[in-house]
């Protein structure tokens, strides 16, 4: 299936690795044309040379702490000052710190709304203006959104502000033609999962693979996903191929969240 990506402009946030690179990585075989960006300037011009000697691709890659209004607006311009327009915004970044709810502070909450929810408003707010009829938003948040997850009360807190955001733009941005839509991670092999697998196997004495088979053992298709699979389920709602689908979340989790 040709999914009309050839040619177009697409930032994708926090692509150096993990979920971010698994989407650019489809997007780079669809034919698209890639503005990169991570806080780390090395691992992501890195990210981008791997998929232009795999694809082809016209790459940038620019360094960005998507918690820094002035870094938003330095990658905004330099993709514009170089292609013109943007087709397609991935909105992406790391998750906030696991623990009790309560047992964050002010200045921990802050952190988390700037990282997770205020990003997300802003890279929008900057993009828009540029971005074409036809245009494609997509947020990454996370299964906690349907389900709270144990530990991670920040991360369902403002991942669930920004399902939230994406459902108010979708109608907000259609008479603009453009579409807005939420990706939803179950349990993708990523170095966060693994993080987070780790601190909990330290946290109840358990080891790692326990840790890791126990959450296997709830998913249907028993086994995790990988950045390959979420990343093609990323590339058809940012392309032409999706261009009836807005205000919508899709579970990409290998039937893993209960709720209906």
């Amino acid at each position: 299936m040709d999914l009309g990506l050839q040619g177009k402009v697409a930032m994708v946030a926090a692509s150096s690795k993990g979920l971010g690179f698994g989407i650019a990585q489809a997007m780079a075989a669809e034919g698209a044309r890639l503005s990169m960006c991570s806080r780390t300037a090395h691992e992501v011009k890195a990210a981008a040379s791997r998929l232009t000697d795999a694809f082809g691709t016209e790459t940038l890659a620019a360094t960005c702490d998507v918690r820094r209004a002035d870094d938003i607006h330095a990658w905004v311009d330099g993709t514009i000052t170089r292609w013109g327009h943007v087709d397609a915004l991935l909105v992406n970044a790391g998750g906030p710190p696991a623990g009790l709810l309560l047992s964050f502070d002010d200045a921990q909450w802050q952190a988390a709304f700037e990282l997770t929810l205020l990003s997300t408003v802003r890279m929008i707010r900057a993009v828009v203006p540029h971005m074409p009829l036809g245009g494609a938003i997509l947020t990454v948040t996370s299964s906690s959104v349907r389900e709270p997850i144990e530990r991670l009360g920040l991360s369902t807190v403002m991942r669930s502000g920004v399902a939230g955001l994406v459902k108010t733009l979708a109608d907000e941005l259609a008479p603009q033609g453009i579409r807005v839509n939420n990706l939803i991670p179950g349990r993708i092999q990523t170095d966060r999962v693994t993080q987070l697998d780790q601190a909990e196997a330290t946290r109840t004495g358990k080891s790692v693979e326990d840790v890791e088979a126990q959450y296997i053992a709830r998913i249907p298709l028993q086994r995790l996903g990988s950045i390959e699979e979420f990343g093609a389920a990323a590339a058809f709602l940012l392309s032409p191929a999706a261009s009836y689908i807005t205000g919508a979340s899709l579970r990409v989790d290998g039937g893993l969240m209960r709720s209906i």
